[in-house]
């Protein structure tokens, strides 16, 4: 006996868009989500995530707490950007969160 499947298509543009922001509530997961998208190498990829946690936990307190004003940090921290690693470090400060250097595994 063979049921009969029905494939349906998704239009993609009807789907939800996923916002991540809701799940940074934390400086553990903030941590978490920044390690993920460093080991993308993208550096347009890091100012964005910067800027969407910046976002999340309140763009005026972080650029406040960073010692930026709030229009020069959405400027740093949009994808197409470069932002300078002082502004990275004094961000990810402002955010609970460093930047680490952990040796790489090397395969025996």
């Amino acid at each position: 006996m063979s049921q009969r499947i029905s494939k349906q298509r998704i239009n993609v543009d009807e789907l939800p868009v996923f916002d991540s922001s809701e799940y940074l509530d934390s400086e553990e997961s903030i941590a978490n989500y920044l390690t993920d998208i460093l080991e993308a190498h993208d550096t347009g990829l890091l100012a964005a995530a910067l800027g969407k946690i910046a976002r999340a936990r309140g763009m005026t307190e972080i650029a406040k707490s960073a010692g930026i004003t709030r229009e020069s940090l959405y400027r740093a921290l949009r994808y197409e950007s470069e932002p300078r690693f002082d502004t990275i470090h004094r961000v990810c400060a402002a955010l609970g969160v460093r930047l680490v250097a952990l040796p790489v595994a090397v395969a025996a």
